[in-house]
């Protein structure tokens, strides 16, 4: 079966942002995590959060680690996401303690997670979810790198129970025009980037789209 047009554009789309934020030098990759992490703390998006689910970041992404380690100080409890494969539900993330300069290891993936032996932390325990974009829109719609780990463990619960999700990424990810969306849509309360802050708050969805 041919893919359909959507699918199509979703992979140019990911190898053209993706290509863009590998692009960046390290000195403007710390630039724009320091920049990203200081809107982030001046914004409401924290406030009375006590657990907060982080990402470690490959491929260009906009790294979350320096407001990882502000949250830290203030004393919020970290996570990060684990992969896990069980029957019938394919691959999903499960979310483990974490605090900054812990030791991970790497998955089958290749991506860095922590150790079977960290302390588990639920779903339902996460008061905000900051997740990693390849692209994203006005509308508050993101694109994902296609694997669809986010969508599988978030469709685990109903809307009312989820995380606020928080998506994180450079400046240069925004699309100029909408992005294609799937059928399955998932609240996304904002974008930080480092030149500031988008809200999605009068959406009653924000699509996410791997």
């Amino acid at each position: 079966m041919a893919p359909s047009p959507d699918a199509v554009t979703r992979r140019t789309l990911r190898r053209h942002f993706r290509a863009l934020r590998q692009a960046l030098s390290p000195i403007e990759q710390r630039a724009r995590a320091r920049a990203a992490a200081r809107h982030a703390l001046a914004s409401n998006l924290f406030w009375g959060s006590r657990t907060v689910a982080l990402y470690i970041p490959a491929d260009g992404e906009l790294s979350p680690l320096p407001l990882a380690e502000r949250l830290a100080t203030q004393g919020v409890t970290l996570a990060l996401p684990v992969v896990t494969i069980s029957p019938g539900r394919g691959p999903h993330l499960e979310f483990r303690r974490w605090y900054p300069g812990a030791q991970l290891v790497r998955n089958r993936y290749g991506i860095p997670e922590p150790a079977a032996t960290a302390p588990r932390v639920p779903l339902l325990g996460l008061d905000r979810l900051v997740v990693p974009l390849v692209g994203f829109d006005d509308q508050g719609s993101r694109l994902g790198m296609g694997a669809g780990f986010y969508d599988r463990t978030l469709s685990a619960l109903p809307a009312a129970l989820r995380p606020r999700l928080i998506g994180y990424a450079h400046e240069l990810q925004r699309s100029a025009h909408a992005l294609p969306s799937a059928d399955w849509d998932v609240p996304l309360e904002g974008v930080v980037t480092e030149i500031g802050m988008t809200l999605f708050r009068k959406r009653a969805t924000g699509a996410i789209v791997d």
